[in-house]
């Protein structure tokens, strides 16, 4: 917006030194002088250096102005939102400054800004995160090929993803569920196993402290009310010396302290290649310091518990040979994880989309020699979701209420997101085919002839832009066609006047006996402005005319045509010369004047009246030279009167030339001229050529034609009929002039006297 109005501003400019340029200091003269000062040398020049400066300075804008390259990229703000953002941003900079510099100095008030600065910067995020999805949709919908994917990633591509997502997610939903089951379970048996381990070392402190026997009969209890504590040991040690020995089964591998222990903490441990889960409890009685360790050995039997209906438990260890669920060595080999044993079986498909859900999470283990962690251990659990959910539901009880309700909320906005994205796909395709229909539309009216028919635009992308090419270009076709109607009915005149004015030539020419004469032109557009005549008086009397009317086309012709007009009537009807000059006003009246009825017109008074009627009845800028003369065939002299035309040549036989230049100007472009006569003879074998200057003017790379030229060729071929020595002159002509346009009418008249 902003270089449009540069542009303007430019225009405007120019307007008021256009303006200067025709100020009333320099009005210009009327009537037909403004034409010429319309196209003077000053003011053409003085536009052309404004409209180059001005385009010099348009190229240098962009260059030097930031504001203007924002403009070109794109990156100025010109909508209401944007210029609103941009002035709460430049506020929300200035306070944050201001509240930068009060904190330095360190002034109480200070503060209080920082409150408006936060509540300006959200203001502002928002409103240029609008501002960047309204940029963003323009830059990226506006070209119809981005259209078209946007609306594919909305219909196709988005709720592909969000299946496959949700597939995800219950996915692994339900394997982190299942290690969550068997991870928690194992948790709950080692608290279990450690708040049991600490009363029985706090019941074996009490009878140390009383300097009794060291007997737990809590543990004897446990074993009776529990079957799972006949599995369990349970050592205890005073300093390093054995005090209760470790009990259990007969083939378990008895505990030893190691000398690392300093605190209690229950934790799933690795002893001499088993795993255990243990708890140690640590008692500082004063002189005695107690250890405890409950442990229970982290088995087959075990994990068969807590897996249940759940599924298939595989516990993983580093450096073992791998065996399957009875216990045989699989000869896997390997350096990294092997399954030391697997519990549990899967449960059996409930449909078709009930797939094998497998999820491994690693499992802490310490190293009971030295006390460090290996990592390297891991559960793996292979369930179904509908084993995991019916586990879920059953056992989180309330909880479940909640899980379901996230579960429901999910699919509730995966649903409302496909709706969106299939809304606004659907949008998108309508617009697109819409806009293609109405082109279609447009193209069946066009096809039937109908230009009228404008598309509507109702957006600003690339079909609209379409749109906009079609209608602008509906338009141009139906102005070419008006103008190629125009045009056909000016040609279609142009022909009936170029019929017409082929009539206004001597169709049939009477030859006197003593005079051969000929005449040709042709014309340098449809019609001709060049204009030649034989009239014959009577048996002994022809008259010759020869002429040029300025310009070319329609307006030459016709002006041809009044003066072709003007000639017959003026000749014929056999006016008193001055009698006929006092009727029009071309000379003054005089007494001394008398009138000689019965004389024929002579060619200075037919000229003198031509230029009187042409100088009152034509634009000032019209005017024609013409040659006319008189032949009296029983004298053989031709008297005549040159109104400003080439002057015709007279070829002697033996090589001289003589000039027909006696009369005057032009005739219709001042009124009040004479025009002399002269007389001269025509002797037995002279040729009398008259020419236009479309004959002798015609140039190439060697200069014009020129009239040396031409006499040349009429005095070689003298002897040749007229027809032919007008055939040699014309392709000659043609010849100099070569592949260009013919510049003006060919008009060539010859006379030989015989």
């Amino acid at each position: 917006m902003l270089w449009v109005s540069a542009q303007r501003q430019i225009r405007a400019d120019y307007s008021g030194a256009a303006s200067q340029v025709n100020a009333p200091g320099l009005a210009a003269p009327p009537a037909a002088g403004q034409r010429a000062w319309s196209s003077s040398p000053l003011r053409v020049g003085k536009s052309a250096r404004l409209l180059a400066s001005y385009n010099h300075l348009l190229m240098q804008l962009p260059l030097r102005s930031l504001r203007f390259r924002l403009a070109a990229a794109g990156l100025l703000p010109t909508t209401r939102l944007a210029r609103f953002a941009s002035y709460l941003l430049a506020l929300d900079l200035f306070l944050f400054l201001l509240h930068t510099v009060l904190n330095l100095l360190r002034a109480s008030y200070g503060q209080s800004l920082r409150i408006w600065v936060i509540l300006l910067s959200c203001v502002v995020s928002v409103l240029f995160s609008a501002v960047g999805i309204r940029w963003t949709k323009a830059r990226l919908l506006w070209r119809l090929r981005h259209r078209l994917i946007v609306t594919y990633v909305f219909i196709g591509v988005i709720p592909a993803v969000l299946l496959i997502l949700m597939a995800f997610i219950l996915y692994g939903f339900g394997g982190q569920f299942a290690n969550f089951v068997v991870t928690s379970e194992l948790n709950t048996r080692l608290q279990s196993l450690a708040s049991a381990n600490a009363a029985i070392a706090h019941e074996l402190a009490a009878h140390v402290a009383r300097e009794q026997p060291p007997t737990a009969e809590s543990l004897a209890g446990l074993k009776r009310a529990d079957r799972e504590w006949a599995v369990r040991q349970v050592c205890a040690w005073d300093h390093e010396k054995l005090m209760l020995a470790c009990g259990g089964d007969a083939d378990t591998t008895p505990v030893s302290l190691p000398a690392w222990l300093r605190s209690s903490f229950a934790v799933i441990v690795s002893d001499r290649d088993n795993v255990y889960l243990r708890a140690v409890a640590r008692l500082n009685t004063g002189s005695h310091v107690l250890t405890v360790v409950c442990s229970e050995p982290l088995d087959r039997n075990l994990l068969t518990k807590i897996a249940g209906s759940l599924g298939e438990i595989t516990l993983y260890a580093p450096g073992h040979e791998p065996v399957n669920k009875n216990g045989a060595a699989t000869n896997a080999g390997g350096t990294n994880l092997h399954p030391l044993f697997a519990a549990g079986n899967l449960p059996p498909a409930s449909g078709i989309l009930d797939r094998v859900i497998t999820f491994a999470t690693p499992l802490p283990v310490m190293d009971w020699e030295n006390g460090d962690q290996q990592k390297a251990f891991a559960l793996r659990v292979e369930t179904r979701p509908s084993a995991v959910y019916a586990h879920l539901f059953a056992s989180l009880g309330s909880f479940a209420i909640g899980v379901e309700y996230i579960l429901v909320i999910i699919v509730i906005a995966f649903a409302v997101i496909v709706l969106l994205a299939l809304w606004a796909g659907t949008r998108l395709t309508r617009s697109v085919t819409g806009a293609v229909a109405q082109l279609y539309e447009a193209t069946k009216h066009v096809n039937r002839g109908d230009f009228s028919h404008k598309v509507p635009i109702r957006s600003d992308d690339q079909l609209a832009a379409l749109a906009m090419s079609f209608n602008s270009m509906t338009t141009s076709i139906q102005q070419l066609i008006e103008e190629q109607k125009a045009k056909q009915r000016l040609e279609n005149e142009l022909v009936i006047a170029q019929e017409v004015q082929a009539q206004l030539f001597p169709q049939h020419i009477s030859q006197i006996e003593s005079l051969e004469v000929h005449g040709f032109c042709r014309p340098a557009r449809t019609v001709s402005g060049d204009y030649y005549d034989f009239l014959n008086l009577n048996a002994n009397t022809l008259v010759l005319a020869v002429g040029d009317v300025s310009g070319k086309g329609i307006s030459a012709a016709l002006l041809m045509a009044t003066i072709h007009s003007a000639v017959r009537a003026y000749s014929l009807e056999g006016i008193p010369i001055l009698r006929e000059a006092l009727a029009v006003g071309a000379v003054p009246r005089s007494s001394a004047m008398p009138e000689f009825p019965g004389v024929e017109v002579s060619p200075g008074a037919l000229l003198s009246l031509l230029n009187h009627q042409l100088y009152m009845s034509t634009p000032t800028e019209k005017y024609a030279t013409l040659f006319l003369g008189i032949y009296d065939a029983q004298e053989r002299k031709l008297t005549y009167s040159n109104a400003g035309h080439l002057p015709p040549l007279i070829l002697s036989e033996d090589g001289s030339v003589r000039r027909l230049e006696k009369g005057g100007t032009v005739v219709g472009l001042f009124d009040g001229m004479d025009y002399q006569e002269a007389t001269v003879p025509l002797r037995r074998g002279e040729v009398f050529l008259a020419y236009s200057d479309g004959v002798t003017e015609p140039e190439n790379d060697f200069g014009e034609f020129g009239e040396a030229r031409l006499v040349s060729l009429v005095r070689q071929n003298r002897d040749l009929p007229l027809v032919r020595i007008t055939e040699i002159v014309t392709a000659a002509v043609d010849d100099w002039i070569g592949d260009k346009e013919q510049p003006d009418d060919v008009t060539l008249v010859l006379a030989r006297a015989r």
